[in-house]
């Protein structure tokens, strides 16, 4: 009995050869230029970059935030012409309202996009009780630690069941020990959720931990440098966690490789 071969995967989220300008005090900036890569379902991927090459400002196009001046965003191979419920946005501090509760600021978003009240409240409580916070429902932001409001930053973005997440340096305002943590938690709930998954961030090691595929941008404007598919095998069948991957055979050698491609050169 032959069987039958396995189709690949939908691509989520595409871009074709996209690029932006904007006009400032100097005149035009090109912050992209001609950028194309698609992101299958179920994927994770990090984009890094030095400062400056558009990284947050791409994730803004897939978004549907900003249009670019050139080119296509396809999702669910579909053009992107504004914000879209399929798609939630996890941004660098978590901006919960310190006089909502955790459970009124997780239903924000939802409530936004005209979800019905209860049904709204069920699914955050249950995401909140998932994530470990059932006890601090009722409690407010301040009175939380920083690793507990990016759980709760988590789940207001997944309140809305979005397919895919752009997750914007989400762990930056952390300590090094917390970010370690909370990225292994982030990465793990985000992979059983089954969600489509794009990361930016200034930290290799992160990206190679969470991502099953990395994305080089250039200097501005923002191109594809490269990309490089992670992968563990040393680790076993399972694809280990941020913190485990730190400790495979395998990582240093990305890690190298990545901090090459990125490394400044001072011009005399």
């Amino acid at each position: 009995m032959t069987s039958a071969a396995a189709s690949p995967r939908q691509a989520k989220v595409e871009l074709r050869n996209v690029s932006l300008r904007y006009f400032g005090r100097e005149g035009e900036t090109e912050a992209l230029g001609g950028i194309s890569f698609s992101v299958t379902e179920g994927e994770f991927v990090s984009i890094i970059g030095q400062s400056g090459c558009g990284k947050s400002t791409l994730l803004s196009l897939i978004a549907g935030i900003l249009a670019p001046t050139s080119g296509t965003i396809l999702l669910d191979g579909k053009p992107v012409r504004g914000p879209d419920r399929r798609v939630g946005y996890m941004l660098q501090q978590d901006y919960l309202f310190e006089w909502r509760t955790i459970l009124e600021n997780t239903v924000l978003g939802a409530q936004i996009q005209g979800v019905a009240a209860g049904a709204a409240r069920e699914r955050a409580a249950m995401l909140l009780t998932r994530y470990g916070l059932a006890r601090f429902m009722d409690h407010l932001p301040r009175q939380l630690s920083g690793g507990m409001r990016q759980r709760v930053a988590l789940a207001r973005t997944l309140c809305t069941d979005p397919d895919v997440v752009l997750l914007d340096e989400p762990f930056s305002a952390l300590d090094s020990q917390t970010r370690i943590a909370i990225a292994d938690e982030i990465a793990d709930i985000l992979r059983r959720e089954g969600k489509t998954a794009i990361l930016v961030t200034h930290d290799i090691a992160e990206a190679i931990g969470m991502a099953d595929r990395v994305i080089v941008l250039s200097r501005r404007p923002g191109q594809v440098k490269s990309m490089h598919q992670v992968a563990f095998p040393s680790a076993g069948p399972a694809r280990p966690s941020p913190m485990q991957a730190r400790t495979a055979s395998e990582f240093n050698g990305y890690f190298n490789r990545l901090w090459q491609e990125l490394e400044v050169h001072v011009e005399g």
